[in-house]
């Protein structure tokens, strides 16, 4: 497992200087325990904390679109910022040469808080209220193309949400396929699904800045229950609203203070509903990936997959 390679404080210190030239000596550094992906780590100087993000190695397991995705933070983190007032950090820099180490890695201002999963005691109702006003900031944020359009390319950027999204399915199901969970048959049925309801897809939705990971461990909070920050953008999409709120719902977000603040109602129409079936199993489905390669637990793994095929066949037919 990658996370097995720690790196000593002198080749932290090099990768913190390599973002941020003029920092001072005596860093000190100390594991993020948190993170599932990255390997992160706060940097502490005199007056001020910052975050190190190191992406995982070459060879580890990971879903088509989280290869290099550390790349398109940067440009999310800006935009973010730029247009609207949702807490997110300031990237001091980063590197993605690989020239220094064989991985990307970056450097961004430590935003204060806890991660709200540290501080279950806070008011939820608080946090989701601001939550959800946040996230309808995001969303306003618009774009031009549909998919994942940043720099680590995982597909060709589309012009319509209904041929990106055809392309995201289709790719998962590859990924599912490699590691044996599905076989051919298996495969072959969850794409005749999404042929046959692809015309649910076909509307003027707008290219929105979706998040698609909030969940308690990415929204910090301080004591008081205020929303201190937003983190983990790299898996940024620009798609449907729709498939955010799925991943919400998975990860118990969408309550009622959420929509309150959030200051719209969702779509709840039957074609809404077969929408979201397609967008909930493109959430649960990814974990048959990561419980397989990442986590090297294919119980686990199979598990997902019985849950998702019965998903699949209860609610969209055979």
């Amino acid at each position: 497992m990658f996370r097995e390679r720690r790196m000593d404080q002198a080749r932290l210190g090099e990768l913190v200087r390599r973002c941020w030239p003029e920092a001072p000596a005596g860093l000190r550094f100390r594991p993020i325990p948190t993170g599932k992906f990255n390997e992160s780590f706060w940097v502490d100087t005199e007056d001020k904390s910052f975050v190190l993000r190191i992406a995982p190695p070459a060879g580890t397991p990971v879903l088509f679109y989280e290869r290099d995705m550390m790349r398109q933070e940067p440009a999310i983190h800006a935009i973010v910022g730029e247009r609207t007032n949702v807490p997110v950090a300031r990237i001091v820099g980063y590197d993605f040469t690989r020239t220094v180490i064989d991985r990307d890695f970056l450097l961004m201002e430590r935003l204060p808080g806890r991660a709200w999963s540290e501080v279950p005691w806070v008011d939820t109702r608080r946090v989701l209220v601001q939550l959800g006003a946040y996230l309808a900031q995001v969303h306003q944020i618009r774009g031009d193309r549909y998919g994942y359009v940043g720099p680590h390319q995982p597909m060709e950027p589309q012009s319509s949400w209904v041929d990106a999204f055809g392309i995201m399915w289709n790719k998962l199901i590859d990924d599912i396929e490699a590691t044996g969970h599905y076989d051919q048959q298996e495969g072959a049925y969850l794409r005749k699904l999404f042929d046959r309801h692809m015309r649910l897809f076909d509307r003027p939705v707008p290219a929105c800045l979706l998040h698609m990971d909030i969940w308690h461990q990415n929204i910090l909070v301080d004591e008081r229950g205020q929303v201190t920050g937003i983190v983990d953008w790299d898996r940024a999409l620009w798609g449907d609203p729709e498939i955010e709120f799925a991943v919400l719902d998975y990860c118990g977000i969408s309550e009622e203070a959420f929509w309150e603040g959030y200051g719209a109602r969702r779509d709840w129409s039957q074609e809404a509903q077969l929408r979201w079936v397609f967008y909930y199993l493109y959430e649960l489905q990814k974990y048959i990936v990561i419980r397989h390669g990442r986590n090297r637990n294919p119980q686990a793994a199979a598990r997902y997959k019985r849950e998702a095929l019965a998903m699949a066949r209860r609610l969209l037919g055979s």
